[in-house]
């Protein structure tokens, strides 16, 4: 069997993702940085484990003898480079979760170098990147010359530590969109519009989500919007951040709310997550104002985030994907999240 090694294990994400994972026979090897959370995690599932730090010059010989390294460790921005970097050296492919533009953008970079050495860059497989991606890519196979894509969600749940703590890394950015094929960087909360995700209509903001990114790369379409649900107080939190940018990027304040972070719940239970869904809404637009717009619906993001992220890597490990960087509906088709966590679409309007 493929070998599957598992960095961030022991993070909210990663223990959901291992425990799935053991669970469907996968196998993995648990690995981190955390000896001793690696060392009880393992014996809990049973499986065996590694730990090793990212800036020990020596981590390509921890994935000399592993197939696919999934990367939960956020965030990513800390850990994506040099497991990249290892992974190209070693002749290993990579999967990871991430929904950070820059990280993306960087493994984008290094496609060329990966098909050298014959193995796959799949990063953002989670949550949003797998359904929007098939959702973006499903637009444009029913509006083909489609010159302009706002992609949305909305969901009620919490963010666990590990994503509030990758939020923070990336304060000082603001926003950021797909602007005629540019990555264009603009304040938080940039533009506000009444969304109707699939239970109503609801004010949402632009958001710096991974999907300005994959969603360009799948479909080509040069201009990509990225909306989230936020209430009134979620709104004026993030226009305030305009102004409280340059404070929050000086290290000492992020270290201080890091910290802070920390004393938050790590994430919801098995009950709420049984219970969580998560809507998704995107709207394709021509040049001259043909309109279409689709929806999906999943479950908690949490799961979804889990199940998409072992769809993945489980054809990566059968060897379906091809060398360099990939996006979901890029190498699968807009078809592959319907077949992930029951999910149901896709919910089509408009003229096409």
């Amino acid at each position: 069997m493929a070998e599957l090694l598992i960095y961030g294990s022991y993070g909210y994400n990663g223990r959901l993702i291992s425990e799935e994972a053991a669970d469907r026979g996968l196998e993995p090897i648990l690995a981190g940085r955390d000896g001793e959370a690696l060392g009880e995690q393992a014996r809990e599932l049973d499986r065996p484990y590694r730990a090793f730090d990212l800036s020990d010059p020596a981590v390509a010989e921890e994935l000399s003898d592993v197939d696919c390294v999934l990367n939960c460790a956020g965030p990513f921005s800390n850990t994506a480079d040099e497991l990249v970097e290892a992974c190209i050296e070693s002749g290993t492919d990579y999967v990871d979760i991430t929904g950070e533009i820059p990280v993306i953008e960087r493994v984008k970079r290094r496609s060329e170098e990966a098909e050298e050495a014959g193995i796959t860059l799949f990063p953002a497989a989670g949550l949003s990147s797998v359904p929007m991606d098939c959702l973006s890519a499903h637009l444009v196979e029913r509006l083909p010359d489609a010159t302009r894509l706002a992609l949305g969600s909305e969901t009620l749940r919490p963010p666990s530590v590990g994503s509030i703590t990758t939020l923070l890394e990336g304060l000082e950015d603001g926003g950021a969109i797909r602007n005629e094929g540019r990555l264009e960087y603009v304040p938080a909360a940039w533009k506000s519009r009444w969304i109707d995700f699939g239970r109503g209509v609801r004010p949402a903001v632009t958001m710096p989500l991974g999907d300005v990114s994959t969603s360009y790369y799948t479909t080509g379409v040069p201009n990509v919007e990225v909306y989230t649900f936020a209430p009134p107080p979620a709104r004026l939190a993030l226009r305030a951040h305009r102004y409280v940018a340059p404070l929050l990027a000086v290290e000492p304040v992020r270290k201080t709310l890091k910290r802070i972070a920390q004393l938050a719940r790590e994430g919801p239970s098995k009950r709420a997550r049984e219970r969580g869904s998560t809507y998704f809404w995107g709207e394709a637009r021509t040049e001259d104002g043909t309109r279409a717009v689709s929806r999906l619906r999943m479950s908690d993001p949490y799961v979804v985030t889990g199940a998409c992220a072992l769809a993945v890597t489980e054809r990566v490990l059968d060897g379906e994907v091809s060398p360099g960087y990939r996006t979901p509906a890029g190498e699968f088709g807009p078809e592959f999240v319907l077949g992930i966590d029951e999910a149901e679409g896709f919910f089509d309007e408009g003229t096409p």
